[in-house]
């Protein structure tokens, strides 16, 4: 796995704050163009980013290759599919559900998965999320392989701030910027720091007094906790639940996207979900075949630009910087 990213303290401020800003004026560029195709693409990319954000805790700060993330968003959205189908539509009601389920899968599988090491990590919990696939599947009543439509979106106290979608829209935004600083919080902590040295060296920390699989576990089950949140804003933006949310291609998909932002920078999981969305969105309006093009230009990016499209932009910083130096003095 790819060292994560080093940056400077001046980017870790400035370009979160930039990404962010950038969302929070989209809606008055897209009132003058397609807005509501503009809205729901960057409300989806959000909410990808939010379930980006909770696997690049795993896989960049611990070195835990979950192969099997795509779970916990189908959880989270098939809460409120289930519930709305009964009529609960309350967000207080549905959104602990999603929550605590979500949690509680990431915490019953992590304590197996997290029994083992390497690629049998990567299988075990690959298998995991092939069984929350093939359970919703299953799921006759909920629609099936179909999927479930969600005819009403949820309420907040009988109100409808779900239903408006630009209010929606900046609703998803503050849940992202949360989300975000929430993980760089644990990142920075105590908790985070001993997740970090279990990466590095696991028997020096549990050397030290640490129960490392204690910690492992408590992020894996944070990690799917906003796997979980995710799913939740996904069924109330899509009005529709299907167990294509938790195919080991999302899984993929999410693995691809904090790569090609950069692994273990936070920011860069939201950069990657971007550009992964924004990037196959545009070229299957060029082609049908899209994914011929998609995946080579994945392959390449992620083996040349060492730290995904971050790494890329520093190196040609670094390369520019070097050449402003040597043209003085030649």
């Amino acid at each position: 796995m790819t060292a994560p990213l080093r940056e400077s303290a001046l980017g870790r401020e400035i370009l979160p704050i930039a990404i962010f800003l950038g969302f929070a004026l989209l809606p008055v560029a897209a009132a003058f163009g397609a807005e509501a195709y503009l809205l729901d693409l960057f409300m989806r990319v959000m909410i990808f980013a939010i379930a980006a954000l909770g696997l690049d805790l795993l896989v960049g700060y611990g070195a835990l290759v979950s192969f099997g993330h795509a779970a916990f968003i189908g959880i989270g959205a098939y809460a409120v599919g289930i519930l709305a189908a009964h009529d609960i539509n309350e967000a207080w009601i549905t959104l602990p559900v999603a929550l605590i389920a979500a949690t509680a899968f990431g915490y019953l599988t992590g304590t197996i998965c997290l029994r083992t090491r390497g690629v049998y990590f990567i299988m075990i919990t690959l298998a995991f999320g092939q069984m929350a696939y093939f359970l919703a599947s299953s799921l006759a009543p909920y629609g099936g392989d179909d999927g479930l439509t969600i005819h009403t979106r949820n309420t907040l106290f009988g109100l409808a701030p779900f239903a408006d979608t630009r209010l929606f829209y900046y609703i998803v935004l503050a849940c992202l910027i949360g989300c975000y600083w929430l993980c760089r919080a644990l990142v920075v902590s105590r908790f985070g720091r001993v997740f970090r040295g279990a990466r590095e060296n696991a028997t020096r920390m549990a050397t030290l007094g640490y129960d490392i699989h204690r910690y492992q576990l408590a992020a894996y089950a944070i990690s799917g906790a906003l796997g979980g949140f995710a799913g939740f804003l996904l069924a109330n933006a899509t009005d529709f639940v299907s167990p294509a949310y938790m195919s080991w291609q999302r899984s993929g998909e999410l693995i691809i996207m904090i790569l090609f932002g950069g692994l273990g920078t936070l920011h860069g999981a939201i950069i990657g979900a971007l550009a992964y969305l924004l990037l196959g969105e545009w070229l299957s309006d060029l082609t049908e075949n899209w994914k011929m093009i998609f995946g080579p230009l994945l392959v390449l990016i992620v083996l040349l630009a060492r730290g995904g499209l971050l790494g890329l932009v520093g190196q040609l910083a670094a390369r520019w910087r070097r050449k402003s130096i040597a043209e003085p003095q030649s």
